[in-house]
């Protein structure tokens, strides 16, 4: 214990020594891509100092530039972050999901090419995986991959893949044995995403926004040396990343450690539903608010009660569906109350009449619609939930 109380307070004082005053509260995060300049001083060196001590992948090995962090220590880092409201220093897929998927199989060589520059937040990442027609039914997925001896040739499409228009890499799964059960005969591959072959169209939805993208693959180009796993193996590794996105140990550990957002919700109602002796005077809003503050802290709780069961660092295998699942509905949740308390201010979509934080929240509500779709269906999570932990019968 008093270990852990050195490291706090070690990591106290740097945090308020380092952590620059636009680097926290809401604001722009590095994703690492090239192609968005970090046009926010404070953004940037914020990510430089992090850079540093390790701690943009802090449980990451140290010999790739990570910060060699236990749970603990993680867990201690992430409390004192919110403590003062700092901003995480770098996000995207290149430290949620392929990073923690090649330090699990990629071999020595790809840990060394790709990993430091995923920390160093020098590379964005997209995910190639649902086609048109292949969505929930992922293995019938038809991208070919053809086998040219140092090298694959890919031909296809992929649709909703996030932030395609801004990646560097793009990590996807493509068929490279036609001839053998759906779930057999398809690899786990890497490629450069600025070649002349492949195209990125974005997507654009009912928010206004345009997260996601059609990616098409025209004789693209994947070396045979960013093959990760085996040769028409790659269905495994593609299910193993899926339980990063899922449930990762970084938003496990965030979620574990993250502040009760419950009067933020009140305050809101307050302001719009009325307030009476200091409770909001709405009686049904009331309860909704306090119901949700209730679900929220104990998936919170069940979030750190699953990190301290994992005391290697990994993510829990097909248990991280349920954070998916529930996490999602806590998320609409809390997104439709938002709307709902504001009234006819939560239906704006543009004027002076409403303001900014109405306007983004009800954006955020139409954004968040799409939550218990993308990163596989909360049927999808049911299904799993049902066969792979409770172990029932198909």
């Amino acid at each position: 214990m008093a270990d852990i109380d050195d490291f706090r307070a070690e990591t106290r004082s740097w945090l308020e020594e380092n952590c620059p005053a636009g680097a926290r509260g809401p604001g722009p995060i590095s994703t690492g891509a090239t192609t968005i300049a970090i046009d926010h001083e404070d953004t940037e060196l914020w990510l430089d100092r992090m850079i540093e001590k390790g701690w943009t992948a802090p449980v990451w090995p140290k010999e790739y530039g990570g910060g060699g962090l236990d749970t603990n220590q993680y867990m201690t880092l992430i409390q004192e972050m919110r403590r003062i409201d700092a901003r995480t220093p770098l996000g995207g897929m290149g430290v949620s999901l392929i990073g923690p998927t090649l330090l699990e199989y990629g071999t020595d060589e790809q840990k060394v090419r790709h990993i430091p520059r995923i920390v160093r937040g020098e590379v964005a990442w997209c995910q190639g995986y649902s086609e048109p027609g292949s969505g929930s039914d992922l293995a019938s997925l038809r991208t070919r991959a053809e086998d040219k001896g140092d090298h694959f040739v890919v031909n296809g499409q992929k649709i909703w893949t996030s932030g395609a228009q801004y990646a560097d890499w793009i990590f996807a799964l493509v068929r490279t044995d036609p001839d053998v059960p759906k779930h057999e005969g398809i690899s786990f591959v890497l490629m450069d995403m600025h070649q002349d072959g492949i195209t990125v169209r974005p997507i654009r939805l009912i928010s206004g926004e345009s997260p996601f993208c059609e990616t098409f693959f025209d004789n693209a180009i994947a070396r045979k040396d960013d093959l990760v796993g085996e040769l028409n193996k790659g269905w495994t590794v593609g299910k193993r990343l899926l339980q990063h996105e899922r449930g990762s140990m970084a938003s496990l550990v965030g979620g574990g450690a993250v502040k009760d957002t419950g009067p933020v919700l009140e305050d809101e109602a307050k302001m719009f539903s009325g307030e009476a002796n200091g409770r909001i005077a709405d009686a049904a809003i009331r309860d909704r608010i306090l119901s949700h503050n209730m679900n929220s802290h104990v998936f919170h709780l069940t979030q750190r009660r699953t990190v301290e069961e994992a005391s290697d660092g990994s993510t829990p295998g097909p248990a991280t569906s349920i954070f998916k699942m529930y996490g999602t509905e806590l998320q609409q949740e809390r997104s439709s109350l938002f709307v709902e308390i504001r009234g006819t201010q939560g239906l704006g979509w543009t004027g002076d009449e409403f303001t900014g934080r109405s306007l983004m929240d009800t954006r955020g509500w139409l954004s968040n619609r799409a939550a218990s779709i993308y990163s596989g269906s909360n049927e999808i999570q049911r299904n799993i939930i049902a066969k792979r932990v409770l172990g029932l019968p198909d």
